[in-house]
């Protein structure tokens, strides 16, 4: 293995099954004894021998790099997303002058929403690619549009400047920079899924949604420190401009990590079994036909369980500036403070969260984190509508207490869906067409909702809803928890712990 990263396996079954004892449980005593050798054989079948080269041993160094450099992007994911979310009351007047206030809003909402109708065919293109010719290239890739993108949009003439033609600028910027992202959660994923050893895959997974929190945060930080600094004249004449042309450096920063590293041991296995035709790593298993028809159960689940995830995260993290600002008459500097505090909050406790899932399970944290959404939102908004500073507060940190749940869990369940050669192409498409439909649309669909209803509890409705619906996409999910991913060897952090772990599967089924 290149850099020493990892010793690789080397059997062809891969998919770390072993959880049965192999000793004929839930069979006829009597037929155990009339058949032995079918018996040991089927034994044998379910929990095969392991020899010590069949495991993968991690190394620490070489994971923790590999965390940073995924997280890191995410993190300029959220940064690019968070910028626009924030800013959007200002680039409404940019971009889109004419109408009332609500229009504006709408307008320039909607435009954050059509970046999110592109994901989807970002997620066919990057992740089918991902699984071809490996995760690390595709997520240079998608850094280097991502970043450029952004970039762009810093660089648009408003509307008074050039008319018609700024909005339309904005409009394809913000498409290029949803094509990209449409490969990025998943191969950051995906990545971080097949470095971590398997009894760590939570805690490690965790440390991509740190980055998804910094992103914001830092986001939001800019733009309101930058506000302050300016005042609202500045910052719609120039101002937002800035926040924009930092993503430049910053990819730069995060092309280069990504290029650091090897690709995952998991991919260069498979590559191996494949011949390494062209670097491939699945032949036709990466075809979207082979995706759609072979995956479909696996897909709908985890379009369901990123449509419950997207939506309360895009409302807690995204919309809540505006609703603050909007229907609570909170100017923007004040909403954005309390949002980074609860954020850094969350940044605080996310890694436990990862570690427990670790111990306890994936299911149970996400079932918490659902069932906090239905039971908390509407008790969360009420004290939001007090308006004073505690109220907001305690609310904002209802509402973040669930979703951490979901933020220090998710980025290792989702992954464990799928075997390794269709699962970066399996979760880029099925976390984005989620996404597109629900959780970029929520800013969108939560303000058209006010309006109509004249409700501004409308919000509380509609994220509780949607954790229903997620509570029954987890109950539907198995358990990942601490074992292998399926199509690839078992992961361990030291060779002590491969040594045990080929002990315990050496010996022959007794009977």
């Amino acid at each position: 293995m290149p850099n020493g990263s990892s010793t690789e396996a080397e059997t062809g079954n891969g998919t770390g099954n072993g959880h049965t004892n192999g000793h004929g449980n839930g069979h006829d005593p009597a037929a155990v004894r009339r058949h032995p050798a079918l018996f040991r054989a089927v034994a044998r079948r379910r929990n095969p021998r392991l020899r010590r080269t069949d495991i993968t041993v991690t190394d620490e160094r070489t994971v923790r790099r590999a965390v940073k450099a995924a997280a890191l992007g995410n993190a300029m994911e959220w940064f690019d997303f968070g910028i626009y979310s924030y800013l959007a009351v200002t680039l409404g007047d940019v971009f889109f002058p004419s109408g009332d206030g609500t229009v504006r809003l709408l307008s320039s909402l909607a435009t954050f929403a059509v970046a999110f109708l592109v994901r989807p065919l970002g997620g066919m293109f990057f992740g089918p690619l991902g699984d071809r010719v490996g995760r690390k290239r595709v997520l240079a890739l998608t850094m280097v549009l991502m970043a450029s993108g952004t970039f762009a949009i810093g660089l648009i003439p408003s509307y008074a400047a050039i008319g018609f033609w700024s909005p339309v600028l904005l409009i394809c910027f913000r498409m290029l920079q949803g094509f990209s992202t449409g490969g990025e959660y998943g191969g950051a994923a995906t990545f971080i899924a097949e470095y971590a050893p398997d009894k760590r895959r939570g805690y490690f997974g965790s440390f991509l949604e740190c980055g998804t929190l910094a992103g914001y945060i830092g986001a939001a930080g800019l733009v309101t420190a930058m506000t302050s600094a300016l005042g609202g004249a500045a910052m719609t004449d120039w101002g937002w401009r800035i926040p924009f042309l930092v993503a430049g450096p910053l990819g730069l920063v995060g092309l280069y990590l990504r290029l650091r590293l090897e690709d995952t041991p998991a991919f260069q296995k498979l590559a191996e079994e494949n011949e390494g035709a062209a670097g491939a790593a699945g032949g036709g298993g990466t075809e979207l036909r082979q995706i759609f028809t072979t995956q479909w159960a696996r897909l709908l689940l985890c379009v369901v369980l990123a449509g419950a995830y997207g939506i309360t995260d895009y409302m807690l993290l995204s919309y809540m500036p505006t609703y603050l600002t909007d229907q609570l008459g909170y100017d923007d500097t004040h909403g954005l403070l309390i949002l980074i505090a609860t954020m850094a909050l969350l940044m605080t406790v996310i890694t436990c969260v990862g570690r427990l899932s670790d111990s306890i399970g994936r299911k149970p944290l996400l079932m918490a984190g659902m069932g906090g959404f239905v039971v908390l939102s509407a008790p969360a908004f009420l004290l939001l509508k007090q308006g004073s500073l505690p109220a907001v507060f305690g609310g904002m940190l209802m509402l973040g207490l669930p979703l951490v749940c979901l933020l220090g869990t998710m980025s290792a369940a989702l992954p464990a869906l799928f075997p390794t050669p269709v699962r970066y192409g399996s979760l880029a498409i099925g976390y984005n067409l989620s996404t597109s439909l629900f959780g970029g649309t929520t800013p969108l669909v939560i303000t058209a909702l006010i309006h109509a209803t004249g409700s501004d509890m409308t919000p509380a409705v509609y994220t509780a809803g949607a954790a229903l619906v997620g509570m029954v996409a987890v109950a539907f999910m198995r358990e990942t928890a601490r074992r292998p991913l399926e199509g690839s060897p078992p992961a361990v952090a030291t060779r002590e712990e491969a040594e045990e772990m080929v002990t315990s599967r050496s010996p022959d089924p007794k009977f």
